[in-house]
């Protein structure tokens, strides 16, 4: 496993990867961690782990992840 302590794009990578596997989202070819920066690693982070521990998410935590991720990736 990654140390996700570590800000880089192979992080960023894998937690992108992780978090689009658990929602299961429908428009992850959209989502590709080369669209987020090193700049957003935290909030990157932190919706990874949120979306890790939980064993159920509902839609509209799902939508409101989502929402965050749209927000953070690179215009």
């Amino acid at each position: 496993m990654a140390n996700l302590n570590e800000p880089s794009q192979e992080n960023i990578a894998f937690m992108i990867e992780a978090i689009k596997a658990k929602l299961r989202m429908a428009s992850a070819a959209a989502m590709q961690s080369s669209n987020f920066s090193i700049n957003d690693y935290e909030d990157i982070k932190e919706l990874y782990e949120i979306v890790t521990e939980k064993n159920n998410i509902s839609i509209s935590e799902v939508e409101g992840i989502v929402a965050e991720l749209g927000k953070l990736r690179n215009k």
